[in-house]
């Protein structure tokens, strides 16, 4: 059906002033569906190659960072999508200098100019290396520009489709194009650009041509921001202050940007598949922005100034030199303002879906087998032989679309249960956007598995629904599986299945405000106990004898609260032993639990060992074996993988990095494994 644009006249400064209008709503198209069977074929596996999906210039560099620098240090070649212009409203303002008069077009210039400043210095070349500036042609005939820079084997592609953040009528950017079907949205022509006409975008538009670019550079690793953001009750002072969407806590154009390409990548795993090309063989990430904010920081010092220091050429300085007439970055982001901003976003990297990814367990034939989330839907990998560290080709377990970070428990009978997140339907211009948990059950030890079945949702209304964290599982020596998951009350909920197989209702436990990375582990008398991080101290749940119901019990006090979710290890006393690093810092904080009660009827919960010297880093921790003689896991400051056993402390220096949480797995020899994916989508397996 036609569509009016309204074109109130273009000024010289290359910005196309389109007002953002309505048509009439076009019919209703029907994505092919996602098909959650199992046993499709996987496509063959290809180079590595990051791609990030952005709302704004500098998104990867104050949220996905220090994750992107680590894949392009190890050569993995970048592709970077930025969905909208950047503008807002054209003020590119100076510390310290009057407001200039507004100028869109060359605000957006003055970013990605910032842009090119700092991936070039982390490329290793000076921050006003020349870039090669094009046009590159996009699906339904939409244009972009794309800016490229190579250096040394390593390459990346800057890739802006600008559309306008701001139009005549308000705020009518990516947020109102997934709402409003009817929406056409009018893109910004940064000066400098060599694309010299605007375009515009429907919401099929812009997700026909994600699918366009995802199959043309056919991505391993995709990362992009939260989809689901935290529910936050903040004043409209607040709110407005912090440019964060009324009652969530991140900008509106990061949730929309999200969804826009979850909604792409669903369609374009539906399609590949329909078509008989097999399922697309990437894997996703998905940032936290605003919300670090709201919790204790996770980046130590070091680290900290190494993020820090890439959005420095990013801001730029109005006394720069560039050779971009138009402005030299984001000049209100420039020197150590990133650092003494009190909003604090760079000072955290947390994932939406946190977890050890992926699952490991041993096959009855010995061999390490590890599930995992690839094109969307669940997929199991078996070692060829015990010992091999090969593995032999994925077996496609459907379930589809997950989100990246599975959770699983181990059958008294040695069966494997998993459980994911499940985007059960999203979709923009009105439509409900569901989330859902659901398990997967083994038929045999090492066998074939049962259908999946759907375990609904904590939080009975979507929205709500949508803020719900991943699946945490572990089974009771009675039988019973305990499942848990952060809800969008930011509490823990509940649902156990008994040892005839039927699933109780979902039930809340109660308990204090947590972040999301729980840790459920089963103590020498067999009652299953929770932990989790959460503003001010660390948060148990346990049970009164085994069998009972897991309530929430008095907060772990006095101790360091941990920046991410912290690592339990029962011990054969009946103790438990927390491991984790504390907010902002690089030692590993222990906290060992007694399970012993005063007449007040308070646990003793909270006696802090003495830290282990030698394990500095940054990130979450696992640990396995007992708390005597614990392995631990973790990353060091460079975001090297290194494992500490009593004997010895390893680093991993050579192969692939890992991404997000690498696994810990003790097999029957004693030996631990570290299973991670490495930049191609691919599992490695190391036995330091």
């Amino acid at each position: 059906m036609p569509r009016r644009t309204l074109l109130a006249g273009a000024g010289a400064t290359g910005l196309a002033a389109f007002t953002a209008c309505t048509a009439p709503s076009p019919p209703r198209r029907r994505d092919p569906a996602a098909d959650p069977m199992p046993g499709l074929p996987i496509s063959t596996s290809h180079a590595a190659l990051m791609m990030q999906i952005l709302a704004h210039p500098d998104d990867d560099l104050y949220f996905m960072n220090p994750d992107t620098q680590q894949a392009l240090d190890a050569g993995t070649p970048l592709v970077c999508v930025y969905l909208t212009g950047g503008e807002a409203t054209g003020i590119n303002r100076i510390p310290g200098r009057p407001l200039p008069a507004p100028d869109k077009a060359a605000y957006s210039s003055a970013r990605h100019q910032g842009l090119r400043q700092a991936y070039a210095t982390l490329l290793g070349l000076g921050r006003f290396t020349p870039w090669h500036k094009s046009v590159i042609e996009l699906h339904g005939g939409h244009r972009a520009e794309i800016n490229t820079l190579g250096h040394r084997g390593r390459r990346i592609e800057l890739i802006f489709i600008n559309t306008a953040m701001h139009t005549s009528y308000g705020r009518l950017g990516l947020p109102s194009l997934w709402q409003d079907r009817r929406l056409v949205l009018p893109t910004v022509v940064a000066d400098g650009s060599p694309l010299k006409k605007a375009g515009s975008y429907t919401y099929d538009g812009l997700i026909d041509v994600l699918v366009g670019l995802f199959e043309r550079y056919r991505p391993s690793i995709l990362h992009t921001l939260d989809p689901d953001p935290d529910i936050q009750h903040s004043s409209e002072a607040v709110r407005r202050r912090d440019s964060e969407q009324k009652g969530y806590s991140d900008h509106p154009d990061h949730t929309a940007a999200a969804l826009f390409t979850w909604a792409a990548l669903i369609r374009w795993v539906a399609r590949a598949t329909r078509n008989g090309a097999g399922i697309p063989a990437f894997t996703t990430t998905s940032f936290r922005a605003y919300y670090n904010r709201h919790w204790p920081k996770n980046l130590p010092p070091a680290v900290l100034a190494e993020k820090a220091s890439h959005l420095v050429p990013y801001g730029g300085s109005a006394d720069w030199r560039c050779g971009n007439p138009a402005g030299c970055g984001d000049y209100n982001v420039g020197g150590d303002r990133p650092l003494t901003n009190r909003k604090g976003w760079v000072r955290s990297t947390h994932y939406r879906h946190p977890g050890p990814r992926p699952v490991v367990a041993t096959d009855p034939d010995g061999r390490l087998v590890a599930y995992g989330v690839l094109g969307l839907r669940a997929v199991r990998r078996r070692e060829s032989a015990p010992g091999s560290g090969v593995w032999d080709a994925p077996d496609d377990l459907g379930g589809g679309p997950l989100a990246p970070v599975l959770g699983s428990a181990t059958l008294p009978d040695g069966r494997h249960l998993l459980f994911g997140l499940r985007f059960s339907t999203i979709g923009g211009h009105g439509a409900d956007n569901q989330r859902e948990i659901v398990a997967l059950e083994q038929r045999s030890p090492g066998g074939a598995f049962r259908a999946w079945q759907g375990l609904g949702n904590p939080v009975r209304d979507h929205d709500g629904g949508r803020r719900i964290g991943v699946p945490v599982a572990v089974a009771a020596p009675d039988g019973r599986v305990h499942l848990f998951v952060r809800n969008a009350e930011k509490g823990v909920s509940t649902r156990v299945r008994d040892t005839d197989g039927r699933w109780g209702e979902w039930q809340d436990m109660g308990g204090g405000e947590i972040q999301d990375g729980l840790s459920a582990v089963v103590d020498a008398e067999g009652c299953v106990h929770v932990f989790a991080a959460g503003r001010f101290a660390v948060h148990h749940w346990t049970q009164d004898a085994p069998g009972e119901a897991v309530t929430a019990r008095t907060q772990i006090t006095g101790v360091p609260v941990p920046g991410d979710g912290p690592a339990a290890l029962p011990g054969a006393d009946g103790s438990i032993e927390l491991y984790y690093r504390a907010a902002a810092k690089a030692a590993l904080t222990t906290v060992r639990t007694c399970e012993t009660a005063d007449e007040t009827g308070i646990d003793g919960f909270g006696r802090r060992i003495p830290d282990r010297a030698g394990f500095d880093g940054y990130g979450p921790v696992a640990a396995a074996g007992s708390p005597g003689a614990p392995v631990l896991l973790g990353r060091t400051a460079d975001g090297l993988v290194q494992v500490r056993t009593p004997a010895r402390l390893s680093v991993r220096r050579r192969g692939p990095v890992a991404l997000d949480g690498p696994a810990l797995h003790i097999g029957r020899d004693g030996r631990p494994a570290v299973v991670a994916l490495g930049p191609d989508a691919l599992p490695w397996i190391w036995r330091p």
